[in-house]
């Protein structure tokens, strides 16, 4: 065929738009962890609810992988190419395969800040997807599959969609020491923030843990808080911390570099970039008449 193949050149290095479908997926599925997280704080005690509370753990365990799924399902078909699950499928593998470095050593867990600056680069729609299917692997890897693991797999969606959301991110946008600033600080932040959601949840959820910062049903809310501050303060605090701050470690020193790595492989994958093809008329003409 007689004619030129060129690019368009793309807007964004995005290898995942938010349409409007996929917003309201990750709307509906934040919606469901959060309520699987927090709901027994809001339980009278003599509700039926509460009555089955031991139960509630194993509805949501089989209940959120089926909506996770159905966000990567609905955000993939917003236009996921294989040059952009190609790369998925590395990052993963990669945060799955550091996440077994630090485990049982102080919280000390480099996979996220591998997530932070993949998250930045690359968008809050692959970064929710990103850090879903890291933690589910690197569960499957270190063995750690429970009915906890949805929720993990959710906090860390959120932790990695996040990044993807802070400003600055544009072609001229924030750069440089500020901008490892930025990720540093949410990494500290969000670190902690991954932690309060999936202790909340275990705190909840698990009994036995002492009269003094035990989970209480149908007791206030504030009451019960105060109970999960001391629980948090008294059991995992150096975790969260450790994690927070290999996190703004890695990202100072190292951060500048994989950062370029990230935005120069996401340059050549060209996601958003289509083949078209220009030619005359007359030469199509030609050419059909040709083969005729």
């Amino acid at each position: 065929m007689t004619g030129t193949a060129t690019r368009a050149p793309a807007r964004k290095t995005r290898p995942i738009r938010l349409g409007v479908r996929s917003i309201a997926a990750l709307a509906l599925v934040s919606t469901v962890g959060l309520i699987a997280v927090g709901w027994p704080l809001f339980a009278d005690s003599d509700s039926a609810v509460t009555t089955h509370a031991a139960d509630a753990p194993w509805f949501f365990a089989a209940l959120l992988p089926l909506l996770i799924a159905v966000v990567v399902a609905t955000i993939a078909d917003s236009g996921m190419d294989a040059k952009a699950v190609a790369m998925l499928g590395v990052l993963a593998a990669v945060g799955a395969a550091l996440r077994p470095l630090g485990a049982g050593t102080a919280g000390l867990e480099p996979m996220f800040f591998l997530m932070v600056l993949s998250g930045r680069v690359l968008g809050p729609g692959f970064g929710f997807v990103l850090g879903a299917v890291t933690m589910f692997a690197s569960a499957l890897l270190t063995g750690g599959v429970g009915p906890w693991m949805p929720v993990q797999m959710l906090a860390m969606g959120w932790f990695t969609m996040g990044a993807g959301l802070l400003p600055g991110a544009a072609e001229r946008g924030i750069r440089g020491r500020a901008e490892l600033l930025m990720l540093s600080a949410y990494g500290f932040v969000a670190a902690f923030a991954y932690g309060t959601v999936t202790n909340l949840y275990g705190w909840v959820t698990v009994g036995g843990l002492g009269t003094g910062v035990s989970f209480q049903p149908g007791d206030p809310v504030g009451e019960n808080l105060v109970r999960f501050l001391a629980y948090v303060l008294a059991t995992s605090l150096g975790w969260d911390l450790g994690r927070a701050s290999l996190t703004v470690v890695l990202t100072l020193t190292i951060g500048g570099t994989v950062l370029k790595a990230l935005r120069r492989a996401t340059r050549r994958a060209n996601f958003e970039a289509q083949v078209t093809f220009e030619g005359s008329e007359e030469a199509l003409r030609g050419e059909a008449a040709h083969r005729t």
